[in-house]
C-alpha cells in the first residue's frame, strides 16, 4: 500500500544541499555508479520509456537478469530521463504500458538522443556485471551540482523555464540540459508521485 500512497521504498543516492531557496534547491550529488541507455523512441514503437525497459531487463526487474553472470541488481531512485534537445514534454509513467518485442543487436536500434539512467547498488563500475544488451552502459558519475524543483509531468517545461530564470536571478550558470527525475513506479497514484526537474549549474 505504501507504494501506491507515495512512499519511496528504495535507496536514493547521497547528496549534500548547498543552498535551499523558496523555489529551488542546489544539491551536490556524490560519485555513484549508473546504468544508462541512449535510445531512439521511434525504434520502440515511439514508446518514450522504451529505454527503461532495457535497464529493467539488465538488472532483472522484469524477469531473468540480462547480464552475463546473471544476477539481479538493486536499483536506486530516481530514474532520470533526458530528452533530445528539441523535446520538452515528458511522460509520467516510468514503465511503458506495452513491452517492446525481444531486443536484438540490429543496427537500427543503435543510439539516439533520448537517454534514461538509474543508479545501481554496486561499489564500482568494474564490479557491475556486464550487460548483454549493447545499448546499456555502466559507468561512474562524478560529483555534480544540480538545481532542482518538484514538478509534475504536465508542468515540467514550465518548471524548467522557472529554474532557468531563478538561476539567472541568483547568478548561477546553467551548464547543460534539464533532466527529469522520477521516484515512483507507474502504478503510483498520480497526485502522490514525486518528480523533479533538474538543471546542472556551476
Amino acid at each position: 500500500m505504501g507504494l501506491v500512497l507515495g512512499k519511496i521504498t528504495v535507496e536514493t543516492p547521497k547528496y549534500e544541499v548547498i543552498r535551499a531557496a523558496a523555489d529551488y534547491q542546489i544539491s551536490k550529488c556524490f560519485l555513484r555508479v549508473v546504468a544508462e541507455v541512449n535510445y531512439d523512441p521511434s525504434k520502440f514503437r515511439n514508446d518514450r520509456d522504451g529505454g527503461f525497459i532495457i535497464l529493467a531487463n539488465y538488472i532483472g526487474a522484469l524477469g531473468d537478469p540480462q547480464n552475463v553472470r546473471p544476477e539481479k541488481i538493486a536499483m536506486k531512485a530516481p530514474v532520470v530521463t533526458k530528452d533530445s534537445p528539441e523535446k520538452i514534454a515528458m511522460t509520467a509513467a516510468v514503465v511503458s504500458k506495452d513491452r517492446p518485442e525481444k531486443i536484438d543487436s540490429h543496427p537500427q536500434r543503435r543510439g539516439g538522443d533520448d537517454a534514461v539512467r538509474a543508479a545501481v547498488q554496486v561499489r564500482g563500475a568494474a564490479e557491475a556485471p556486464a550487460p548483454m544488451d549493447e545499448l546499456v552502459v555502466v559507468k561512474e558519475e562524478e560529483e555534480e551540482e544540480a538545481k532542482c524543483g518538484v514538478a509534475s509531468d504536465e508542468v515540467a517545461a514550465e518548471r524548467v523555464q522557472q529554474l532557468r530564470r531563478s538561476s539567472e536571478r541568483d547568478g548561477h550558470k546553467v551548464v547543460g540540459d534539464f533532466l527529469l527525475a522520477r521516484y515512483n513506479p507507474p502504478w503510483m497514484l498520480r497526485l502522490l508521485r514525486t518528480n523533479k526537474v533538474m538543471l546542472p549549474v556551476e
